[in-house]
């Protein structure tokens, strides 16, 4: 028998692969233009696919593409996808909540944001929200020590995190309602 978190995140990922399918080979040839097709700019276009994709990853097709067209090896294409936090190449929620792991946060109560963060979106660390709003990942040092623990939704950071202000931070990412979730913002 399979267990059911396996069955779940597989319907989800054909979910999204069958449905949220929202970039094209024309889009990804687009942002590697709009780059010169340079690869010193790879961390930048594979930002931008990520970011037009629909499903907050870049998936191994446009890696494919990537790799082809900026002429860069696919395994060093793969280096940086997978060695930096921000990147992802399965599909992630909307908000990816990332929770610093570093030693300073680690003093600052940062396995408390971690508890506090699983119990108000339902879902433990390395898993997204049924509804794929929130994926929760842990992150290196976002150098923010002083706020710390410190997490990073998207681009930005909140710092002085309590328990009643992750709660909120989690209800503006389910609701998507980014404008309030920005008014919680502390850089």
């Amino acid at each position: 028998m399979v267990p059911v978190t396996f069955q779940l995140v597989y319907y989800y990922k054909i979910l999204y692969t069958v449905f949220m399918q929202n970039l094209s080979k024309n889009q990804v040839l687009g942002i590697m233009e709009r780059y010169q097709n340079d690869p010193q700019q790879l961390i930048a276009v594979l930002l931008d696919i990520q970011a037009a994709s629909g499903i907050n990853c870049v998936e191994k097709q446009w890696a494919e593409l990537t790799s082809d067209v900026l002429n860069v090896p696919l395994s060093k294409i793969f280096d940086v996808l997978t060695f930096y936090a921000m990147f992802g190449t399965e599909p992630r929620g909307e908000f990816v909540v990332e929770i610093c792991r570093s030693t300073p946060c680690c003093f600052t109560r940062a396995e408390d944001l971690v508890k506090w963060f699983e119990a108000a979106a339902g879902i433990k660390m390395g898993e997204t929200t049924k509804n794929g709003k929130i994926t929760l990942i842990y992150s290196s040092c976002v150098g923010m020590c002083e706020i710390g623990p410190v997490v990073k939704i998207g681009d930005d950071v909140f710092g002085h995190l309590t328990e009643e202000k992750v709660k909120v931070l989690v209800k503006c990412c389910q609701e998507g309602n980014r404008q309030e979730l920005l008014s919680q913002c502390q850089n």
